[in-house]
């Protein structure tokens, strides 16, 4: 089993433990400025505390950011490629002075851990989205960095009190020292690491199976469930699709455990540290794949990252982190011989091939449309059409434009009593609102979410952010365009009716 990095396994909450309650105390005695963590700084102080993140004992301060940004090193020379920050807004920081103890709490509660602070600065932003993600503002991370994270960062070292609370799945949410013993149980010394935030299907168990058997290893699924990228499905879902796939592995090859870690989408410089994380956590073997931990494509077609980016530079880093690098070997399905194999073994002109993309995948969940078994389990399709049911069990709402020159009454009575008649189980409900009520209109994404089909009267000027929700009107911007704002309610029932069978959310 590999050292952790940097030598120690920086376990703060067994290492605090013999102080906890006098730390609590001190939480609780209203003397300390606290800090309600972010959802991302939420997962980050879980590593930290867990030793996830080893050798960091709190968050970097500005010799160690900076360092880290410039080098891809701690100053104690040390390889670290992730800023780990608790970033601020100013407000805050003018608070702060070197000295200072600043109690960390989730959700403005629970108090799980005492900084010290060494530092307060203003991070050189520019340069950070420049170096650690290449600059494009389009990226996700420098999106955040620059529209969401506080303009100071706070460095200093932590003491435990607890971890986050977590009330799913706590029987999976392995420690890095919890998972070593596990390991230790089991005699297992050599451990590949698989990484992966999506569902996992028929190829993907193939290539573990097979990087497992080629490093005479065993598996361990380690998939993240904190902050992912935008649009991933969530973590709810994919941990009960890994709970099929595990049970489709030899007996006593593979284990999962959870991984509470906030993802940057950061390309190479995440594949290292993804790779430091996975040693922390005991494994000797770590997958990477193509693009690892890309997000994919900016607006013009041009990739954030190189395809091989990531395998080239942990291969480069491979004796100082001291895991093997395995890298992802594309699998492909051979229908004449029913069985997966390596693409790059494989004389595709003599040779008939099957895949579907994940953009195939996603269609075909959305229209309803067949997912072969070759290609995945029922069991996990089944998990997947749950939470991403076919256009005829979606939700939607329906909003009319202010301008329109109608009876509100008669057309929502209109739109609702012609949908009654469609059946199909959906639920249809016309959504008076106060445009001022926040609370009412942040329910609309819970009601699509449900499938409900909502009938909604007049706009809102709110920001409501759901999928599925279409202008109805004669303006510009209207998804359901209408010739004028006089029109007739026979006439916007017909056309709001044949727009929603031709998204496929009815049918006749």
């Amino acid at each position: 089993m590999p050292v952790p990095h940097g030598g120690v396994l920086q376990d703060l909450v067994a290492r605090d433990a013999s102080k906890r309650d006098e730390l609590l105390r001190e939480a609780q005695s209203g003397k300390l400025v606290g800090w309600d963590l972010t959802e991302r700084q939420v997962c980050d102080l879980e590593l930290i505390l867990n030793g996830g993140f080893s050798p960091l004992d709190g968050f970097l301060t500005q010799a160690d950011y900076e360092s880290v940004v410039d080098e891809m090193r701690l100053t104690s020379g040390t390889l670290w490629t992730m800023p780990i920050t608790l970033d601020v807004d100013a407000g805050f920081a003018q608070r702060l002075s070197a000295g200072q103890r600043v109690v960390l709490t989730q959700d403005r509660e629970i108090p799980l851990a005492i900084l010290t602070v060494k530092d307060v600065y203003k991070p050189d932003k520019q340069a950070e989205a420049k170096k650690v993600f290449r600059g494009d503002p389009e990226h996700p991370a420098i999106s955040y960095l620059y529209h969401e994270a506080g303009e100071y960062y706070v460095g200093g070292s932590v003491e435990a009190i607890q971890l986050p609370q977590h009330y799913d799945y706590p029987g999976l949410r392995k420690t890095p020292h919890q998972l070593r013993l596990e390991f230790e149980s089991r005699q297992w010394d050599r451990v590949v690491a698989f990484q992966t935030r999506n569902p996992m299907h028929r190829a993907h168990r193939e290539l573990t199976v097979r990087a497992a058997r080629e490093a005479n290893a065993k598996v361990l699924i380690h998939p993240v469930v904190g902050l992912t990228k935008p649009g991933d499905i969530d973590h709810h879902t994919r941990v009960r699709v890994y709970q099929e796939i595990i049970k489709r592995y030899p007996n006593g090859l593979a284990f999962m455990s959870l991984l509470p870690l906030a993802m940057r989408m950061a390309g190479d410089r995440e594949a290292v540290w993804h790779a430091i994380i996975r040693k922390n956590y005991g494994a000797t073997h770590f997958i990477v794949g193509r693009d690892h931990a890309g997000p994919g494509k900016n607006s013009k077609g041009v990739d954030f990252y190189g395809p091989y980016d990531a395998q080239e530079l942990v291969e480069a880093y491979k004796n100082e982190l001291g895991v093997e690098v395995v890298p992802f070997r594309m699998v492909t399905y051979l229908p004449d011989e029913d069985r997966y194999a390596p693409i790059d073994e494989i004389d595709t002109a003599k040779t008939r091939t099957l895949n579907i993309s994940g953009t195939e995948l996603r269609k075909r969940l959305r229209t309803g449309g067949e997912i072969p078994e070759w290609f995945s389990y029922p069991e996990v399709v089944r998990i997947l059409r749950e939470s991403n049911p076919a256009r005829p069990r979606q939700g939607f709402a329906i909003v009319v434009e202010d301008s329109l020159q109608v009876s509100r009454r008669q057309l929502g009575t209109a739109l609702l009593s012609t949908f009654l008649q469609f059946g199909g189980g959906r639920h249809y409900k016309i959504f008076d609102h106060n445009d001022s009520d926040s609370t009412l209109l942040s329910l609309v994404p819970d009601f699509i979410q449900s499938g409900a089909g909502l009938i909604v009267p007049k706009q809102w000027s709110s920001a409501v952010k759901a999928p599925n929700v279409y202008l109805l009107g004669s303006s510009e911007n209207s998804d359901i365009k209408l010739g004028s704002s006089e029109e007739s309610v026979l006439h916007i029932v017909q056309k709001t009716v044949l727009f929603l069978e031709d998204n496929g959310f009815i049918s006749f």
